[in-house]
């Protein structure tokens, strides 16, 4: 894509309040924060907006990125027949906190994320409930690879099994993920909150900004829509 092209075309997000008062142009806040999302460390964002005659500092960047986070919106609202749930770990502080994530296998929409502090029966079926709660679930099948999910599916009346199959798409997603994290943050130093906004910013990316080849180059967001 043309640099023009994203600059103009960075996010859809340019008229948001986070944006006021800031004496960087908003294409070019927006153009950083697409490349941090795309798999760029912020001093490597840094870099580039020198090149292009832009100085700001990566501690800039940073705000930017997070104070983007809190105005996204959810994930529009989505009407899945195939649900695929699971959860990874991440260090944050040197502690292990669980990512639990829901995708669409048609869209490829991410549903939800949210972070744990453990693993388990419980964070699980609180996560599938907010899954239910901000999506029609009601015609779904929720897939899972570990029998574990079994009593959080039951809990909640869920229609759930574990499939080994059709799961793909999450652990690509995972890989993904991991991949972006890999090259900037061994590990998370800072809060929870941190982590979780960053997290955001690349969901975000990945379901509005992020054409997909399955997709004949729509983004998942497209797609639902």
């Amino acid at each position: 894509m043309p640099l023009k092209d994203l600059l103009r075309e960075s996010l859809d997000t340019a008229t948001l309040e986070c944006w006021q008062r800031e004496r960087t142009a908003t294409p070019v806040r927006a153009f950083a924060v697409r490349l941090h999302a795309a798999g760029l460390s912020l001093r490597e964002t840094e870099a580039i907006l020198r090149l292009l005659g832009v100085e700001r500092s990566f501690q800039a960047i940073f705000q930017w990125v997070h104070r983007l986070a809190d105005s996204l919106p959810n994930p529009p609202m989505a009407k899945p027949r195939r649900v695929a749930v699971d959860e990874t770990a991440v260090k944050i502080n040197g502690n292990w906190s669980w990512l639990y994530v829901a995708i669409d296998l048609d869209t490829k929409l991410i549903l939800d994320v949210a972070l744990f502090e453990r693993h388990g029966t419980d964070p699980a079926a609180t996560f599938l409930h907010s899954v239910t709660e901000k999506h029609d679930c009601s015609e779904a099948v929720f897939l899972s690879d570990a029998f574990g999910y079994r009593t959080a599916f039951y809990r909640l009346g869920i229609n759930g099994r574990v499939d080994y199959t059709d799961r793909n798409l999450i652990e690509k997603w995972f890989h993904t993920f991991k991949m972006r994290v890999d090259r900037f943050h061994n590990s998370w130093v800072g809060s929870r909150l941190s982590a979780q906004q960053w997290i955001a910013v690349f969901v975000h990316y990945y379901n509005v900004q992020r054409p997909h080849q399955s997709l004949d180059g729509r983004t998942p967001a497209e797609e639902v829509i």
